[in-house]
């Protein structure tokens, strides 16, 4: 039964992530819109404003996937298992990044070899 509660309160959880990340993306989204259009030579600081709000928005759409992810582990049955070892992700950790999908130990891994082949691919250049 506390398996049940602590899923219930996990779902609570990450919905009202979610909604916070989509009232900040609709936000966003509107300002963009609300925003005049500016002729590259009139303003570089509201160019670089609408970048960088640009560069918000689709962190925090990589954001809802991610809980949106975390929401469907659980109705599986799989939420707090790492998918790549297999292993229960920490509960630190969880408690931390609800929508973890990588124990520490593998997300560890995977950001060297991440890191490595960014490594390579720049030497090329």
């Amino acid at each position: 039964m506390a398996k049940k509660r602590t899923v219930s309160k996990e779902t609570a959880r990450l919905e009202a992530e979610r909604q916070k990340v989509m009232s900040e993306l609709e936000n966003l989204r509107l300002a963009m819109l609300n925003e005049v259009d500016v002729e590259p030579d009139e303003g570089d600081a509201e160019i670089f404003e609408r970048e960088k709000t640009a560069a918000l928005i689709l962190v925090l759409e990589r954001r809802v996937q991610d809980i949106e992810h975390a929401l469907r582990a659980i109705e599986k049955g799989q939420y707090g298992m790492c998918e790549r070892c297999g292993e229960p992700i920490e509960p630190e950790r969880l408690q931390v990044k609800p929508d973890a999908i990588l124990c520490l130990q593998c997300k560890r891994e995977v950001e060297a070899i991440n890191k490595r082949s960014r490594g390579r691919a720049s030497a090329r250049w």
